[in-house]
């Protein structure tokens, strides 16, 4: 385990865009007709598992890191059965917060970028506030 990550310390994931992933699967009804490419909400959660990634060394027994901020442009489609790459650069701590740039790729290039906040918090402090907060 370190104790900080390094400016420009990268993480990075790729998935093949399957069609679970595709903004057409998020619809809940037929009037909710949504294309079959990677939707954003995925390509948000591709983009936060990379940045995940450098911060495993940080992580002590029951601690994980959580997204706290995301500001994302997605900027061109991606159809099903092309790879998508994710890559978190890091950037600097803002306070107690991790900050990334975040990039995602197909063939085509550049499909979305921004950036990502993630923070390090007890495991079961986490659950308890979410179960407390939400009177289970």
């Amino acid at each position: 385990m370190s104790d900080a990550l390094a400016v420009g310390e990268t993480g990075e994931v790729t998935q093949v865009v399957a069609p679970e992933d595709t903004a057409k699967a998020m619809a809940r009804s037929p009037e909710e007709d949504f294309p079959a490419v990677l939707a954003t909400t995925r390509m948000i959660g591709l983009m936060e598992l990379a940045a995940s990634l450098p911060m495993r060394k940080l992580l002590r027994a029951g601690q994980l890191s959580v997204g706290v901020g995301v500001d994302v442009v997605h900027l061109a489609a991606t159809p099903i059965g092309v790879p998508v790459r994710a890559v978190a650069t890091f950037l600097g701590m803002e306070g107690k917060l991790h900050r990334f740039k975040v990039q995602a790729f197909d063939r085509g290039g550049l499909v979305g970028e921004g950036e990502h906040t993630r923070a390090i918090i007890g495991t079961e402090r986490l659950i308890a506030g979410a179960l407390a907060r939400n009177r289970v």
